[in-house]
């Protein structure tokens, strides 16, 4: 398993969240056996669900982490949800799945005035977050169903993207969308995306060398490029963390439920450290873990608790057409960092490196841009790519299957 989460949706894979870190799992060290158990990280020892809400009903932020394409990760905080809600109905659900700009789109669903389509139209959903929005409807439901206050827990991606560009200080304060400045990262949390960080970095020097180079991690910590990179995953936990703080504020009774993705979460280094330096640490963390992945060697400071699911053996949430590519918005298109084996994109020719720069005719400056192409071939089309590798401009011709069962 990576140092991060590989989120796959409609092109493939989408490296949106910053990463989540695993642990070294032994051929014998299985979760099997303890499926639909609670365990206590700090002392491996099992919970009862009624001894791990129990402690959790004096909790004022409750944050449940997910893979963002994983069905068990979805079901497991639906009953989380619906567990926390009988003990507490005075309840806000947060979702990191929209920012702050769609918080209107967010209010009219929950108080029963917009139909599916109609909020995932208005909140641009498939533009904004990419993923199935099959996965998280039953969360929303909940919410409209119950009548709960949702709050939009992101910003916008535009402001992540230019606090990496600049760094944060190096972007005006009219510009910071009113965000205050993020506590700093520590030390431990710099070195595990310093990993990520180098990872990236060996995929963009993979192109035309029979081996990636891999960077220095010494010499990536020092780096300017990498500093602005921690500003940007600041950013986006500061932000989030600054929502669910102003609605713990606005009702200190009430329990405020966080659904984000689990990298910002693992060992309190995202969203809860910026919680703490707004004098908030009343925070639970909940995670689910795959029995894959093994609970002997679970990290004492992983969660406060954490739930294992069955490891799904179904593949990948279905989406339509499939590239099959991991992939970032860069400077003058969007770079492929991994292609998926057996993909429409790794028999296409499709390499690691790539930069597609336009599909169909059309430039794709932005992640958005190539998902929204892509879901517009009908089974067994022919899609034209032109790419940048290395200095050269290369023209492919991407085939999708008969059927995208």
């Amino acid at each position: 398993m990576n140092i991060f989460a590989r989120i796959c949706v409609v092109t493939g894979c989408l490296l949106l969240s910053p990463f989540s870190q695993v642990w070294a799992v032994e051929a014998s060290d299985s979760c099997d056996h303890l499926i639909a158990q609670w365990l206590d990280p700090a002392s491996g020892e099992t919970l009862a669900s009624d001894v791990v809400f129990k402690r959790l009903e004096k909790s004022r932020i409750v944050l449940l982490g997910e893979s963002h394409t994983t069905r068990e990760h979805h079901r497991w905080q639906q009953y989380t949800l619906s567990a926390l809600h009988s003990r507490n109905s005075n309840m806000v659900l947060g979702f990191e799945m929209l920012p702050r700009s769609k918080q209107a789109a967010l209010d009219a669903w929950s108080a029963g005035k917009l139909s599916e389509k109609e909020f995932l139209e208005q909140s641009d959903w498939q533009k904004i977050w990419g993923y199935d929005a099959g996965l998280y409807l039953p969360l929303l439901h909940f919410a409209r169903l119950n009548r709960l206050p949702t709050i939009a827990l992101n910003i916008d991606r535009e402001l992540v993207s230019r606090v990496g560009e600049k760094g944060w200080q190096g972007l005006p304060e009219a510009e910071r969308s009113g965000l205050s400045d993020p506590a700093p990262a520590s030390n431990e949390y710099r070195e595990l995306l310093a990993q990520l960080y180098a990872y990236k970095q060996s995929l963009g020097n993979e192109v035309g060398q029979d081996k990636a180079i891999e960077p220095d991690l010494e010499e990536v910590l020092q780096s300017d490029a990498f500093s602005n990179f921690v500003d940007a995953q600041l950013t986006w936990d500061r932000a989030m963390a600054e929502e669910l703080a102003a609605a713990h504020r606005r009702d200190p009774a009430a329990l405020v439920v966080g659904i984000v993705g689990r990298g910002h979460l693992e060992y309190g280094y995202g969203i809860p450290h910026q919680l703490a330096d707004m004098g908030i640490d009343d925070v639970d963390v909940l995670l689910p873990i795959d029995s894959s992945d093994g609970c002997d060697s679970l990290p004492a400071d992983l969660a406060h608790a954490v739930f294992v699911v069955a490891t799904e053996t179904d593949g990948p949430v279905p989406q339509g057409p499939r590239l099959g590519v991991m992939i970032e918005s860069g400077d003058n298109g969007v770079r492929v960092m991994q292609v998926v084996a057996d993909s429409v994109a790794a028999k296409s020719g499709i390499l690691e490196g790539d930069v597609i720069q336009s599909a169909a005719g059309f430039k794709t400056a932005t992640n958005a841009e190539l998902i929204e192409i892509i879901q517009r071939q009908a089974p067994g089309t022919w899609l034209p790519l032109t790419l940048l590798r290395g200095d050269k401009t290369i023209a492919l011709q991407a085939r999708f299957p008969q059927s995208f069962e």
